[in-house]
């Protein structure tokens, strides 16, 4: 016999819905991605220390020019919400109240990884290059580099490049500000 499965991607506003309604744990770490529901790993202390050093980076340089958003939802697409470790994104007056950012509002993502780095590279980061972001950061705790993408073009981006060391990066939108890669892992 042959069966054919049938599977149906729930949105992003059954989702909230869901979460309104107290389906979800409220300690449960989840993302809607490509329509299903996925259970994120536990942050490690290491990857928690990055990310506090990345956003007191941000939070210094850009307070005024620029939204640091940590841990925060974004939102992609009908079907995926994604909660990257840190959006910069674009200020506006009572910013994001009614509705979390989008593509066009977002100067650059950083998602940091160790135990996940796999499912980064292959899972989220296309779906930001499909999105249109601009740039993504990938901190790779086991190789101790910053992987950058950049020029977005259907789900993959054309620029990719790593950075080790006593090497500096800028996010493409404020070339002023530098970091060192070993500032970060």
């Amino acid at each position: 016999m042959n069966l054919q499965t049938m599977r149906r991607f729930i949105t992003v506003d059954e989702y909230h819905q869901m979460g309104e309604t107290g389906i979800f744990k409220e300690d449960e770490h989840l993302e809607l991605i490509d329509g299903k529901i996925v259970k994120m790993t536990p942050i490690g202390s290491r990857h928690a220390s990055c990310v506090d050093r990345l956003n007191e980076f941000f939070v210094t340089h850009l307070t005024g020019r620029a939204i640091v958003r940590i841990q925060n939802p974004i939102y992609l697409s009908e079907h995926s919400e994604l909660e990257p470790d840190i959006a910069i994104t674009k200020r506006y007056e009572k910013a994001y109240i009614t509705k979390h950012p989008e593509p066009k509002d977002i100067y650059l993502i950083v998602e940091v990884a160790d135990t996940s780095i796999n499912f980064d590279r292959e899972v989220k980061i296309p779906l930001y290059a499909k999105a249109g972001i601009i740039e993504v950061w990938l901190v790779d705790l086991n190789e101790d580099c910053v992987e950058i993408y950049q020029k977005p073009a259907h789900d993959k981006y054309h620029i990719i490049y790593k950075k080790y060391g006593a090497e500096t990066i800028s996010p493409l939108s404020f070339p002023d500000y530098k970091i060192t890669i070993n500032e970060l892992v």
